[in-house]
């Protein structure tokens, strides 16, 4: 009996195939706060691990090493840690859900549902961090896009693909253009990433910005101000692989980002945590590295025939367009929009300053009327500013200067072609009818 049980029953559950594995831990060593590092532990950057046990646990991700310790940030959340906690590996590092499960939802950094859905079921996946592309698998951007605010369909046309940012100071009006753009824009899918915001804005851009058929093509990931910096990121990521993965289906996909500038600094967070040393106003050189590797992953796909049309929103620390994070994310960018606290303060709403702002590709994508129109107006724009002090001083005598004198009769129709109400849609082709009506005569 005895040979029996072990010649028959041991080999029909003995596996060939079987390797047992230990099970990776390690032990936390310091914790500041912000910063962990544990002992034990060889994982690559990115990982997801378990710091603690029971209640006290919590989640934590490596982002790098100092000598044989391993360094992580939390994610998110009270950490009651001890010394000595046990660490666990429990996620492997930089992957996305992503398709059309998503598609109406609403998740956080670490892409967990936070709409009261139920969790996103039947999901593909998509590294975070992207795939490489060669610069030839990009395509031109040749075409238009509608957004429905004037002074943008007009002056600063958005093409499909274009990387474009908005800024501005504090208070001056981001949120309220994204909006008009998000109801009207003409996109496949709507991708939205609210990063280092205030929670607030969350409720509110779904229920007044997101309402009706845009919710229902329309992707958000919200990481707010109070989250882990390493989350903030990881929104950011996530929300560019979200568009990635539907403009690989051929689709061509609206990604809003609001702010670049949050995400820079939860990159400087991490950075001076890291002990990096600090530079431009206080900002290490990851950060400001870190730009241009999320905004050049938008645009064109030759292969997939998809778009990536892409809005960030920038903020001006005081006001300042010298700012490190501007001046990084205007060198990058397909053009920028910036928006005027001077217009603002005198009611122009959206607060456009036509100026200073440029599409690096409209002269592509609309025609030559359209562009001679649109010329004109910044001509007469440009001499009323310089002249600005000497009209409002009385200084200058009518019919001195033919020039100043067509500049101060064409104003109030700028300043009325600029201003739009919120809840109005302007088409492309009634912006430019309307431009080459007024300008197209010069």
């Amino acid at each position: 009996m005895l040979n029996r049980f072990t010649g028959d029953y041991l080999d029909s559950v003995a596996r060939a195939d079987f390797a047992p594995a230990p099970r990776v831990s390690g032990r936390l060593a310091s914790f500041d706060g912000l910063l962990m590092e544990a002992t034990g532990l060889a994982l690559p950057v990115g990982t997801v691990c378990s710091v603690g046990s029971g209640k006290g646990r919590v989640e934590a991700e490596v982002i790098g090493f100092r000598g044989d310790r391993t360094l992580m940030m939390n994610l998110g959340g009270s950490a009651p840690l001890l010394p000595h906690a046990p660490v666990r590996p429990i996620g492997p590092p930089g992957e996305a859900e992503v398709g059309k499960a998503l598609l109406g939802r609403v998740v956080d950094g670490a892409g967990k549902p936070i709409d009261g859905l139920g969790p996103v079921r039947g999901a593909g996946h998509w590294p975070l961090g992207g795939k490489l592309q060669s610069p030839l698998d990009r395509g031109r951007v040749l075409q238009p896009m509608d957004v429905g605010v004037r002074a943008i369909n007009g002056m600063l046309t958005i093409g499909q693909g274009q990387r474009i940012g908005i800024m501005a100071g504090s208070g001056v009006g981001k949120s309220v253009l994204l909006g008009m753009i998000v109801r009207a824009a003409q996109a496949d899918v709507i991708v939205i990433g609210l990063i280092g915001e205030r929670s607030r804005e969350v409720a509110d851009f779904l229920e007044t910005k997101l309402a009706g058929d845009a919710r229902a093509r329309s992707v958000v990931v919200a990481v707010p101000a109070n989250h882990s910096p390493v989350l903030r990121i990881r929104g950011a990521l996530r929300a560019t692989a979200i568009a990635e993965a539907f403009r690989a289906e051929g689709k061509n996909v609206l990604l809003i980002m609001d702010s670049l500038t949050r995400v820079a600094h939860a990159g400087r967070e991490i950075g001076l945590a890291l002990g990096e040393p600090a530079s431009a106003r206080g900002y290490p050189p990851s950060a400001i590295a870190m730009l241009p590797n999320l905004i050049e992953r938008a645009g064109t796909c030759v292969s997939s025939g998809g778009s990536i049309t892409a809005i960030y929103t920038v903020l001006a620390d005081g006001d300042d367009g010298n700012d490190p994070v501007v001046d990084s994310a205007r060198s990058i960018l397909d053009g920028h929009i910036v928006l005027s606290r001077q217009l603002a303060e005198r009611g122009v709403y959206p607060a456009i300053d036509i100026g200073p702002s440029v599409s690096r590709v409209m002269t592509d994508i609309v025609g030559k009327t359209h562009l001679k129109a649109a010329r004109i107006l910044r001509g007469h724009l440009a001499t009323y500013e310089e002249n600005r002090d000497l009209v409002l001083m009385g200084a200058y005598r009518g019919g001195a200067d033919p020039e100043i004198d067509a500049a101060i009769a064409y104003h109030p129709a700028i300043l009325d072609y600029i201003r739009q109400d919120p809840d109005d849609v302007v088409t492309l082709d009634e912006a430019a009818t309307e431009l080459i009506g007024v300008f197209g005569d010069g």
